[in-house]
């Protein structure tokens, strides 16, 4: 049976990819869910909620529906494009160490683990605070080159178990060279891990994202989820009881990151079977029922 049509049976990436297409549609399509302009006065300042503005609006008069459609285009594309950034930087190294070994390995198993011993996010918060008010496209690119060194870890390990199945020995007698041997042997056989990286990395770019821009390094002319939360601070919405205001972008993060969220669990319980525990508890509870009820 295929990754995907494994997928396709399990409740747990159903629900997953019915959030991320819901997400993507709405980023896609929000010209046309909305009349507003993003960065458009359409009301009075921190209007509440009503029939005409469904989320009320900010400080500045912006409708915050609007803002929160156009702001999942920016936290998608940053969450998706570093993602993938640390996914190959970190499959690739991760398979190359793992299959070359000697010195090849010990230079990039000694970057991993230099990388790894400074603590993220303070690292980020340094990048950031260097470069100004960072763009998307720059805080995409900071979390890239920063963040792939558990990617590498974790498919070098398992590398080294691959390379010892009989498949690779055979293309090694046969003269195979080591670049398609790593390519079309090796990667194949690490796509539930890759996949587990990428969806672990888009989790983690887009809540670092929004971090970043929480804390004012981020460009605020930027429509995001984070430049809202951003603007909702600075404009003291809950202080005023513009409630809506950084609940908005805070609902949206979170339903976001559920979705993510559940596709990993899903692909880590079809990589390891020993996870998938929910059918067995089930019919181990229906049996104690029925015990209970001759009882």
């Amino acid at each position: 049976m295929s990754l995907l049509t494994q997928l396709l049976h399990n409740r747990k990436a159903l629900v997953g990819v019915t959030i991320l297409v819901i997400v993507i549609l709405v980023a896609v399509f929000a010209p046309m869910l909305t009349e507003y302009s993003p960065t458009q006065r359409v009301g009075r300042p921190h209007q509440p909620p009503s029939a005409d503005h469904w989320l009320g609006t900010t400080r500045l008069g912006y409708d915050v529906f609007t803002r929160l459609l156009y702001g999942a285009r920016v936290s998608l594309a940053v969450g998706f494009g570093a993602g993938l950034l640390i996914t190959v930087i970190g499959t690739v190294l991760g398979i190359i160490a793992g299959y070359k070994g000697g010195v090849v390995d010990e230079i990039i198993t000694f970057l991993t683990n230099m990388i790894l011993v400074i603590p993220n996010l303070p690292l980020l918060l340094v990048l950031a605070a260097f470069i100004g008010q960072a763009s998307p496209l720059v805080i995409a690119i900071i979390l890239g080159f920063t963040s792939w060194a558990w990617g590498v870890r974790v498919t070098r390990s398992e590398t080294l178990s691959v390379r010892q199945r009989d498949f690779v020995k055979s293309a090694q007698m046969l003269g195979e060279p080591s670049w398609r041997i790593m390519a079309f042997e090796i990667f194949p056989n690490l796509i539930s891990i890759v996949g587990i990286n990428f969806i672990g990395s888009v989790i983690f770019a887009v809540i670092t994202e929004a971090t970043l821009e929480f804390l004012g390094l981020g460009d605020p002319n930027t429509v995001s989820w984070g430049i809202m939360l951003y603007n909702a601070q600075n404009a003291s919405a809950l202080s005023v009881g513009a409630w809506w205001e950084i609940l908005t972008p805070c609902v949206a993060l979170a339903v976001l990151g559920l979705g993510l969220a559940l596709i990993n669990f899903a692909i880590d319980e079809i990589a390891n079977p020993r996870l998938r525990t929910g059918g067995m508890l089930a019919r181990w509870t229906g049996l104690v029922r029925r015990g209970e009820g001759q009882l």
